[in-house]
């Protein structure tokens, strides 16, 4: 049966990337919880969807110190602000777009460990994106991929953890270096046209067979771009389905009939006959 996968948590329901976020999905029953990662400048592995601190889901509230001169932070990248200085942002509000989104004033954005600590009791998956880019120095790369397989490593999550990245170099390092992890292979449109750098090098015609040859164990593609064929063509190749992101029931009876493996959701209430029907 298909399986339903909250996304960024619960971010239709509750504040993105956040433990309150995590704690509604796994009160609706999903089987992964997908979430994005970053590092602060001090090596924490921290969570947040993009690169730079958005005003659209964050705010500050006081410097880590008095002083601060990097205060305030929103608008800064994470690699630039240390754990403490990342920890006085709230994440409890959105501030856009047309989600039924209950405020936790308040939130804090967590780490990784503390993620793991929420999350490894409960038997779900987590599915756990690397925010890099084809801009990155693969140093950087490896620095990031190998600090995520640390932090699930020790918190004994490697057997039910799943690496994500658009940037398909992340993907080739955790083969390489950390093979006991389910590897990802994220694609929408505009990483897949002519002389795209997202995918480590590989040529963009054919997503499905570039998954393959990378090492990739699921493909995720937007749902725009996801057709019965391209189902068809994945499990040929021996790989796994999870479509984003898929918000209404029936876009979800579209692609289950499609034959995709996992669905990834912004409101996982939406999605619970797919569960009752297991």
């Amino acid at each position: 049966m298909v399986e339903v996968h909250g996304h960024r948590g619960a971010r239709g329901l509750r504040p993105e990337n956040t433990l309150p976020g995590f704690a509604r999905a796994l009160e609706l029953g999903v089987d992964a919880i997908e979430l994005d990662v970053g590092m602060s400048a001090d090596g924490t592995v921290v969570l947040n969807h993009d690169q730079t601190l958005s005003p659209v889901n964050l705010a500050d509230t006081a410097p880590a110190w008095p002083g601060d001169p990097a205060f305030p932070y929103v608008g800064k990248r994470v690699r630039d602000l240390t754990a403490a200085q990342l920890r006085t942002v709230d994440a409890g509000t959105r501030r856009h777009e047309a989600f039924t989104q209950i405020p936790v004033p308040g939130a804090v954005i967590p780490t990784l460990a503390e993620t793991c600590a929420l999350l490894a009791p409960t038997g779900v998956t987590l599915a756990v994106e690397l925010k890099t880019d084809p801009g990155w120095p693969i140093e950087a790369v490896e620095r990031l991929t190998d600090a995520v397989a640390a932090v699930l490593t020790s918190a004994g999550l490697a057997g039910r953890s799943r690496i994500l990245a658009f940037d398909w170099r992340v993907l080739t390092v955790a083969l390489r270096d950390h093979p006991a992890f389910t590897r990802v292979a994220l694609v929408e449109r505009k990483t897949v046209l002519p002389d795209t750098p997202w995918l480590a090098g590989l040529p963009p015609d054919d997503p499905v067979s570039a998954a393959a040859r990378i090492g990739a164990t699921v493909l995720s593609p937007e749902h725009a771009m996801t057709t019965p064929d391209l189902v068809t063509s994945a499990h040929a190749h021996d790989l796994q389905v999870a479509v984003w992101t898929v918000n209404t029931p029936e876009e979800a009876a579209r692609f289950t009939h499609y034959g995709a493996d996992a669905l990834v959701t912004d409101y996982p209430d939406r999605l619970q006959h797919l569960r009752a029907n297991r």
